[in-house]
């Protein structure tokens, strides 16, 4: 596996544009087979559409890459199958959510979803929602994922300016601190309390980071190397 690479920005510029992927289109007989093999084994999951992107380029403290349209089961299968074909990279925003006393908050993704079991901070797939004017908002996309899956309002915390980018590979996270206005043990009951509300929540628990010890194998590695990163420079 690559070894991590963090760029600190402070600006992203991520167009929007109608790009044809030709993976999705040389393998969609494969992709639709292997997709509906993925429901069977997971009936909730569906073939929305979703942003990916290419030609990332960091330039001083500014990011930028175009991003364009395809169906969620020619991304599955693209990642479920190694990342084959040209360039193209799974880009989206996290919400990486420090409580008061500074331990990092992650959720574990539900059985019913794709990525099921696996720990990390509030985070999605962009999609066709995120677009505001033909540019991709990843500050909009990390707010919208945070209240739906915590139910955390902006009157909770603050937002630390500028972009932790982790590129691992064929993925990079881009990732802002959001700093809770209450220590971990209270932010979790509140979360777990509003997940208890939801008919069928995305999460299943929720996680405290309290120091590099706390970090699992089921963490992605653009997770973990964040919070070495963090807890590092404390």
């Amino acid at each position: 596996m690559t070894s991590p690479v963090i760029h600190r920005v402070a600006t992203l510029d991520l167009a929007v544009r109608p790009i044809a992927w030709s993976f999705a289109e040389e393998r969609r007989t494969e992709i639709a087979t292997h997709f509906a093999e993925k429901q069977r084994e997971r009936p909730k999951i569906w073939n929305g559409r979703v942003l990916l992107g290419r030609d990332p380029v960091f330039a001083g403290d500014h990011f930028a890459a175009t991003y364009f349209e395809t169906d969620f089961a020619s991304f599955l299968a693209w990642r479920d199958w190694g990342f084959p074909g040209p360039a193209v990279f799974n880009g989206f925003g996290m919400g990486a959510l420090r409580a008061s006393d500074g331990a990092f908050i992650m959720g574990e993704m539900a059985p019913h979803t794709a990525n099921a079991g696996r720990v990390y901070f509030p985070s999605g797939t962009p999609d066709l929602d995120d677009v505001r004017d033909g540019v991709l908002d990843i500050p909009g996309s990390v707010i919208r994922e945070l209240g739906e899956e915590t139910g955390l309002t902006t009157t909770d915390y603050w937002i630390e300016p500028g972009w932790h980018c982790v590129v691992t590979g064929p993925t990079i996270a881009m990732l802002q601190v959001i700093n809770l206005d209450m220590p971990g043990d209270e932010a979790r009951a509140r979360i777990e309390a509003n997940l208890a509300r939801e008919a069928e929540p995305e999460l299943s628990a929720i996680h405290l980071v309290r120091a590099t010890s706390d970090l699992r194998p089921s963490m992605p590695r653009f997770v973990t190397a964040f919070v070495e990163q963090q807890f590092a420079a404390r």
